[in-house]
């Protein structure tokens, strides 16, 4: 793990905080999970991973600052504090699906895929909910 202050500002969060940002990616995997349509299991799969990421990193003490790249070095301090590096390879699949449907005139994303990214990010919320409790 490599928390530069480039990136992240060291923070005490309280529990209450820290399950706070658990609970909000819990509630969009839970909106994911409701879901057919592929796109919209896609998006709140992907906040829900980033969601999970940000609950690790406070729970080590650092909040990730908001500026470019930052979705990058979550996932890579993500992957890193799990110690899986199958974290990196899903969170940049679905960072790069991500940014060619926002930035780059859309992309499909097979309901397949959105289950695959569903399935696997569920995995790791009950590594998250484990480290954290």
């Amino acid at each position: 793990m490599t928390f530069t202050s480039e990136h992240f500002q060291k923070r005490k969060f309280t529990k209450e905080q820290i399950n706070a940002y658990f609970k909000n990616a819990e509630r969009d995997l839970k909106i994911a999970g409701s879901n057919n349509t592929s796109e919209v299991i896609f998006t709140f799969t992907y906040q829900a991973f980033l969601k999970l990421g940000i609950t690790l990193i406070a729970y080590k003490g650092y909040k990730i600052k908001s500026k470019q790249g930052y979705h990058v070095r979550t996932i890579q301090e993500f992957s890193d504090i799990l110690s899986d590096e199958s974290v990196g390879i899903y969170g940049e699949a679905m960072r790069r699906k991500r940014n060619i449907d926002l930035y780059a005139g859309g992309t499909l994303v097979t309901n397949k895929e959105a289950r695959e990214y569903f399935k696997f990010t569920k995995s790791i919320l009950e590594k998250v909910k484990q480290i954290t409790s």
